[in-house]
């Protein structure tokens, strides 16, 4: 559907933003999940250096798994923000009207919910 104005600098600018946004939250997400595998790493150096015994942090390979999950989120996200904004300015060239919720903004979050309630029944169940 052709609109009858073209777009403004600040529809070109608006994108950007969001495109910087989207940036930012996949190397949020990345960075995130980095901190999340080493967590691991930690944990199972902590229990040989110190006194005390905590068996479950040796054997388990969970921040591993979820923080490699979440290096994927961010990378998928980045790529996916890449192939979105490309798409955006050429629909704003064409003089299209852009008026839809993002997609991808709602698969991040709901995606990122579950990750966060796994985390927690995993926190309660583990305490």
């Amino acid at each position: 559907m052709a609109s009858d104005r073209g777009a403004s600098p600040s529809d070109y600018l608006a994108a950007e933003r969001t495109f910087l946004a989207w940036i930012r939250t996949g190397l949020a997400l990345m960075g995130f999940g980095f901190v999340v595998a080493r967590f691991g790493l930690f944990l199972r150096e902590l229990a040989r250096t110190t006194l005390t015994n905590m068996p479950r942090f040796e054997s388990s390979g969970l921040s591993l798994a979820v923080g490699t999950s979440l290096l994927l989120i961010g990378s998928a996200v980045t790529i996916g923000a890449t192939i979105n904004h490309v798409k955006l300015v050429g629909r704003l060239n064409r003089g299209e009207t852009i008026a839809r919720p993002s997609r991808t903004a709602i698969a991040v979050a709901l995606a990122l919910s579950g990750f966060g309630l796994a985390l927690a029944a995993y926190l309660v169940w583990v305490s």
